[in-house]
């Protein structure tokens, strides 16, 4: 159901959703360099699969926010086509590197930084989400809907990624570090087939 476009309400409801791109862009593009220092520290493909998340999340943004400008027809077709093409990309290189780590039995160390950004993303991105759902079905927005459950995902995947890095802290689970990855790799999968779909 779409508003109506005398009311005077779109032009707020496409306000706000453009401050909740430009929040989601802002903190991932933070994200990104914490993740990589994390990473790296840590050897933590976790993470790293993390911080590749948050780089399509940071091109999913941008994708909306130019979708937004101007709701015209093809311009969303395309906006669907690139969300999916990147949920696509994100479940390939978390299935590849997490099957490749695992069998090579690849050790991360702790890390209280990843842990700590993890736990507060999980938080942030579950309200940005809900936020993107609300207005994207005011609007009648499939774009900003479907990047929603980008947003929606990141929350899982830091959330399995911050059980995954507890567990091989608290416990030496060394396989909980690959092992989390795979958790977004069915969901990623289900959402680029929804993206992707025609229609």
């Amino acid at each position: 159901m779409t508003v109506d476009r005398e009311s005077g309400l779109e032009p707020r409801l496409l306000s706000r959703g453009r401050r909740l791109e430009a929040a989601t862009l802002t903190w991932n593009v933070v994200g990104v360099a914490v993740l990589a220092v994390a990473a790296v520290q840590a050897r933590s493909v976790a993470l790293a699969g993390f911080g590749v998340d948050s780089l399509i999340e940071i091109g999913a943004s941008i994708v909306v926010l130019w979708e937004l400008g101007r709701l015209a027809p093809e311009r969303r077709r395309w906006a669907l086509r690139l969300i999916g093409a990147a949920f696509v990309l994100l479940a390939a290189y978390l299935a590849v590197q997490s099957t490749v780590l695992l069998v090579l039995a690849h050790h991360a160390r702790h890390s209280p930084v990843g842990i700590v950004w993890t736990a507060l993303t999980a938080a942030v991105m579950c309200l940005l989400a809900a936020g993107k759902a609300r207005t994207g079905t005011a609007l009648g927005n499939p774009v900003l809907r479907a990047e929603g459950r980008v947003t929606a995902i990141d929350a899982v995947l830091a959330a399995a990624v911050l059980v995954g890095l507890s567990l091989n802290t608290a416990l030496g689970w060394w396989w909980a570090d690959p092992a989390a990855a795979y958790v977004l790799v069915f969901y990623a999968a289900l959402e680029a087939r929804h993206a992707l779909a025609p229609g």
